[in-house]
């Protein structure tokens, strides 16, 4: 019989068991409260207590990480490191991760009685596992709370499908032995190279921090936008007759290796699509899994190739939205100039090839002196550049455009301004913060002088 005290034990054993003695009944000597028994959780699943010798708690004990909630930290945690000081003279484990609490959109805790958790299983039958593992660690930055909603899962499923349909671009390409790689093909790969090192070591840092969350949202990054809408835009063959011209087998294997670094990265987060594309990529040995296979290894990255390349993203950027703006068709030829100093050298290096083909230019000068006329002007940085105006352009509507572009940057100026002389700001804000205001003057300086040249242009 199970009571809380003697007394009340004999009683309930004389109702359920009438005509028996209950004066032999003693207590179970061999039961701890449920924290007790918690207590020795990493010492008692290894035999530590009836065996504490043997060779498993001599292997896993102590261990690294114990990932809990933080409500338990007394409760639990606490008494696990004074257990463990106590019967194994040593802690239990090293770090403790603490996970947020799940709460639906309007912030309850997810629980049975409110009816406000979903099923898992329907969840995966509709996002797949994959998607329903990348949405949890979206809305799951490190140490807070969990705000849930089933767009992030729906986000998740998204991403895997981009993986796939980028897996099918790249299976789907005729490999032409005789052919050589392009200016601009060997340009991204330099680039693409630098830019993985650069991230795994983001990643890496990612995770021995134990920002979960943010290592799957920088290697997102790494494939939705630096490798399917960047490189793979560059390095695809172009269609001919409706059908995609043959790539060469160099520009090939590198984006094959590159997609399968990709795949190592993305497999802790979504370890069924990655094996799934891991075999279906090439014939693999028995035993040849992703599970198993090495982390993409660190090397050294040059910074001044990934900051080359933002400059011409951000040229490509502007030239297509030019063309938005101005209703031009991705098909039509644009020139674009480039205002540098006598001597300067090209702030574009090798990506210049890349910023015809994706910008769509029929030229790209650099030029000194005199600012072209009857042109649209945008700064890139501090590089100002220009695109001379077609016949279809709409000169009334450019110059109403860059009036409003002006009274804009002459107000955030004033702003700046009106805080760098504040002297109370100025003696308490750090120099960093102080820097950071003044680069903003200066850039909006900058693109005022340049708005109003486009102005006088008009």
């Amino acid at each position: 019989v199970v009571a809380d005290s003697l007394a009340k034990a004999k009683e309930l054993f004389k109702t359920n068991f009438p005509g028996k003695s209950a004066e032999n009944l003693k207590q179970d000597e061999d039961v701890l409260d449920t924290w007790a028994s918690s207590w020795l959780w990493p010492i008692s699943v290894f035999d530590g207590i009836e065996n504490p010798d043997n060779p498993e708690i001599n292997y896993y004990y102590p261990t690294n990480d114990l990932i809990t909630a933080p409500e338990i930290l007394f409760f639990w945690v606490a008494r696990m490191l004074i257990a463990g000081y106590e019967y194994k003279g040593q802690k239990p484990f090293t770090n403790v991760y603490l996970t947020g609490i799940v709460r639906d959109k309007q912030g309850r805790k997810m629980s049975k009685s409110l009816g406000n958790s979903p099923e898992p299983l329907e969840l995966i039958k509709l996002y797949g596992a994959d998607g329903v593992r990348v949405g949890m660690l979206m809305c799951s930055p490190a140490g807070n709370d969990l705000l849930y909603d089933d767009s992030y899962c729906s986000q998740g499923r998204n991403f895997a499908n981009k993986i796939w349909n980028a897996f099918r671009l790249i299976n789907g390409w005729e490999i032409d032995d005789s052919a050589k790689a392009t200016t601009a093909g060997i340009a991204a790969i330099n680039w693409f190279e630098q830019r993985m090192n650069e991230q795994v070591a983001r990643i890496n840092d990612h995770f021995s921090k134990y920002r979960i969350s943010d290592a799957l949202m920088t290697s997102y990054k790494l494939v939705w936008d630096d490798f399917c809408s960047w490189y793979l835009e560059i390095i695809k063959p172009d269609f001919i007759d409706g059908k995609s011209a043959p790539i060469d087998r160099t520009t090939f294997e590198k984006t094959q290796l590159f997609f399968e670094q990709l795949l190592q990265l993305l497999h802790p987060f979504m370890p069924f699509i990655t094996e799934e594309l891991w075999h279906s990529m090439k014939d693999r040995k028995e035993g040849d899994d992703i599970i198993i296979s090495s982390w993409p290894s660190l090397t050294a990255f040059d910074e001044h190739i990934i900051s080359r390349f933002e400059i011409a993203q951000a040229l490509i950027t502007e030239v297509r939205n030019y063309r938005k703006q101005k209703n031009i068709s991705p098909k039509e030829i644009l020139d674009l100039k480039i205002l540098i100093n006598n001597g300067s050298t090209s702030p574009l290096g090798d990506f210049e090839t890349i910023v015809h083909k994706l910008a769509n230019l029929s030229s790209l000068q650099y030029i000194s002196g005199n600012k072209p006329s009857n042109s649209s002007a945008f700064l890139i940085g501090t590089m100002e550049c220009f695109i001379p105006f077609s016949e279809s352009i709409d000169r009334d509507a450019e110059r109403i455009r860059l009036e409003k572009e002006l009274d804009y940057s002459r107000g955030f100026l004033q702003s700046v301004m009106i805080k760098l002389g504040n002297k109370k700001f100025i003696d308490n804000a750090k120099p960093e913060i102080i820097a950071s205001e003044t680069k903003k003057k200066q850039d909006a300086e900058l693109k005022i002088k340049s708005i109003e040249a486009a102005l006088a242009s008009l």
